[in-house]
């Protein structure tokens, strides 16, 4: 067990989505005992960092020599969430250097020092779904993701496995999380960000149609999770000590239509959508339907059910993204 209150944590990619997220969670809980490490280069995730405490940053090309220098100190706890998470990046030897290497070193340096891990792992490891969505170790041989990214995580997953760090580590497999602070990442920011912008500049959302013959247009499924509930999720596991690999999701599966009216009605604005065709390059790595199994997570003693999906994108639009707001704002 840790006590978050008084712990002192580390959060790679603590100025991205999740990983400032964590951070805010972490100063409601009561610390400020925080060093962030990011690559902040050119985007606005700086804006992400401006209502949170923490003690310290560094940039995450300096992190490993500062953390065998002892300059950064010790830390109760890793909350390892840095990661390029483009799915459509194509540079492989980039995703592995960055996702795959670079995890394992700032891994192994948290086991060596006593420290805690919770690490990002991802939904996309599980691919087209062909061979479930089951955060079982075991099923980890039989996993084919579609692109690299999922690959990367994978990889990472194995890794671990390999070498019994499943005991002593946390891995979670973040399906489609949506919420503030997602403003930075271009294209992959999540639809409800996209489709919030086009709606109050164009009165219309655009959709992909479906090229699946059992899915009709706008009826493709995921799993929605709002980025508040991932954080309970997250830090429940680190906080409880829980080690292996973890769903993090709602466990429910939604469509595509479920998520954007919601939209319009917190915009108070008539319903309109578009269906557009998919661009040739995403149809053979398309994900048509996720959902997570949380059972593993339930049984470490996770209880709180999820935020209602049509609740979570209201809060999300009227509250952060007409506001302009990021966590912390309010």
């Amino acid at each position: 067990m840790i006590d978050l209150g008084r712990a002192r944590v580390l959060v790679t990619g603590g100025a991205g989505f999740i990983g400032s997220a964590l951070v805010w969670g972490l100063n409601a809980r009561g610390t400020s005992r925080i060093v962030i490490a990011d690559r902040l280069g050119t985007s606005a995730k700086w804006k992400n960092l401006r209502a949170l405490h923490f003690e310290d940053y560094v940039e995450a090309s300096d992190l490993l020599e500062r953390l065998e220098s002892g300059l950064l100190g010790d830390f109760d706890l890793v909350l390892h969430m840095g990661a390029c998470s483009a799915t459509t990046e194509q540079d492989a030897s980039y995703l592995a250097r960055n996702n795959y290497e670079f995890s394992k070193d700032v891994c192994l340096w948290a086991v060596r020092h006593g420290a805690a891990v919770v690490y990002a792992s991802s939904a996309a490891t599980y691919g087209d779904g062909q061979a479930g969505m089951d955060d079982d170790p075991a099923s980890i041989e039989t996993l084919r993701p579609l692109n690299m990214y999922g690959y990367s995580k994978l990889l990472f997953d194995r890794w671990v496995r390999n070498h019994a760090l499943l005991s002593r580590v946390a891995g979670l497999r973040f399906f489609n999380v949506f919420g503030p602070n997602e403003g930075h990442k271009g294209d992959m920011r999540s639809v409800v960000h996209k489709a919030c912008a086009q709606i109050q500049q164009e009165g219309v959302v655009q959709l992909f149609r479906s090229h699946h013959p059992d899915y009709r247009d706008g009826e493709q499924r995921r799993d929605f999770v709002y980025v508040k509930d991932v954080v309970d999720m997250t830090l429940h596991v680190a906080s409880h000590g829980a080690t292996g690999l973890f769903n993090v999701g709602s466990g429910e599966a939604h469509t595509w239509l479920d998520l954007v009216r919601p939209i319009f009605a917190a915009l108070q604005v008539p319903e309109r959508i578009a269906f557009v065709d998919m661009p040739e390059v995403l149809r053979g790595t398309y994900q048509y339907h996720t959902q997570a199994d949380i059972s593993r997570l339930r049984a470490t003693g996770y209880t709180q059910p999820p935020t209602p999906l049509a609740d979570a994108v209201r809060d999300y639009v009227a509250n952060y993204l007409v506001a302009g707001a990021h966590l912390g704002d309010r």
